[in-house]
C-alpha cells in the first residue's frame, strides 16, 4: 500500500457488531466495513476527520451487518452470493427481531479476488464461504476484515440458512490460515486477533 489505513472501530446494533471505518491517513478517502446500525457516534467522527466517503462494504448480508446501509447515502459492495439479502427479510434474517429493513440495490457485486480501491490502499476480496453463501473476508495489507468467518478463538455460526461448517471450516484452512501468520485479523464481532494465534489456539479449525 502506497497510503497507510486508518481503522477505527466501533462496536454497533443489539448484538455488538464491529463496523470499521477506514479511511487513507493522507487523502482521507473513507469507507464502511459492515454498518450494522446507525451510529450519531460514526457519523461525528466521519464529520471531524472531514472524510471523503466512498463506499459501504458488506462482508455478508445479515441484518446485524447490513441494517445501517441506508443511513449512509453510499454505494453498497457485496458478494453476489449475497445479493439477494439486501431485499429480502427471509435471507438476512431480519424477521428474527422484527427489524424492519428497507430494501437495497448493490452497487457492486463482488467476486473472489476482486481488488476494491480506496484511494491508493487496495482492498482485496478472498472468498470465504461457510456463514453465509456470500461471505467475503478482506485483505489490506497486513491486516484482514474476516466478517463473522473467523473470530478471536471462534468462527462464525454455521446454523443459519446457508451456513456449512464444512465450508466455513475449508475458507479458513484453505483462504485464511495461508496468509502471513502477522497478518492481524479484524473480525466481524469481538476481539482483534492475528493468524498466527488462531493456528494456534482456535480450537474448531485444525
Amino acid at each position: 500500500m502506497k497510503e497507510k489505513l486508518k481503522i477505527k472501530k466501533f462496536v454497533i446494533g443489539p448484538i455488538q457488531t464491529n463496523c470499521y471505518l477506514i479511511y487513507g491517513e493522507k487523502s482521507l478517502k473513507g469507507a464502511l466495513i459492515d454498518p450494522g446500525a446507525y451510529s450519531e457516534e460514526i457519523d461525528k467522527y466521519i464529520k471531524e476527520l472531514k472524510l471523503d466517503m466512498q463506499f459501504i462494504l458488506n462482508t455478508h448480508g445479515h441484518a446485524d451487518h447490513i441494517s445501517g446501509n441506508s443511513f449512509y447515502n453510499l454505494p453498497i459492495y457485496i458478494h453476489e452470493a449475497d445479493e439477494a439479502c439486501l431485499s429480502d427479510s427471509d435471507k438476512n434474517l431480519s424477521y428474527f427481531s422484527g427489524e424492519n429493513i428497507k430494501p437495497m440495490k448493490a452497487e457492486k457485486l463482488l467476486k473472489d479476488a476482486d481488488v476494491v480501491s480506496l484511494g491508493d490502499i487496495s482492498l482485496e476480496i478472498i472468498y470465504t464461504p461457510g456463514h453465509t453463501l456470500g461471505g467475503i473476508s478482506v485483505l489490506a495489507g497486513d491486516v484482514l476484515f474476516s466478517g463473522d468467518t473467523l473470530f478471536f478463538e471462534g468462527i462464525g455460526r454455521t446454523d443459519l440458512p446457508g451456513g456449512s461448517y464444512e465450508s466455513l471450516a475449508k475458507s479458513i484452512r484453505e483462504r485464511i490460515f495461508t496468509l502471513q501468520d502477522s497478518v492481524k485479523v479484524y473480525p466481524g464481532h469481538g476481539p482483534e486477533t492475528t493468524i498466527a494465534h488462531e493456528k494456534k489456539k482456535n480450537p474448531f479449525v485444525k
